[in-house]
């Protein structure tokens, strides 16, 4: 089964940091683009940032600033690089892999708590 894995969640104190990675699976070389999304606890999924095969990189303007995505990809992997967290970043983080022929893949997500 084609399934990302995320990592990196876990609780921190607001103004800290955390790196949250996802590593790709499956036929790395048909993969289109990466994304994260986040989902807080009675709210939608919303999206987070995203970073293209071709180095794209694309956030949403409420991440711009604090929020760097980048990837490695000797590693497979991409990277979420979040700074200066509030309180109301806390979340389930997702992975998404997207592949060149229109398939999807969500990852399990990780958990991200940001205490005040």
């Amino acid at each position: 089964q084609v399934r990302p894995v995320e990592s990196g969640g876990g609780l921190v104190q607001a103004g800290g940091s955390l790196r949250l990675s996802c590593v790709a699976s499956g036929s790395i070389a048909s993969i289109q683009a990466m994304n994260w999304y986040r989902q807080a606890p009675g709210k939608q999924r919303e999206w987070v940032a995203g970073i293209s095969t071709t180095g794209s990189i694309y956030y949403a303007d409420s991440m711009k600033g604090r929020f760097t995505i980048s990837r490695d990809n000797a590693k497979n992997t991409v990277y979420l690089q979040m700074n200066s967290l509030k309180p109301e970043d806390t979340a389930v983080y997702y992975c998404r892999q997207s592949m060149g022929d229109g398939l999807t893949y969500w990852g399990q997500g990780t958990q991200v708590t940001v205490s005040s």
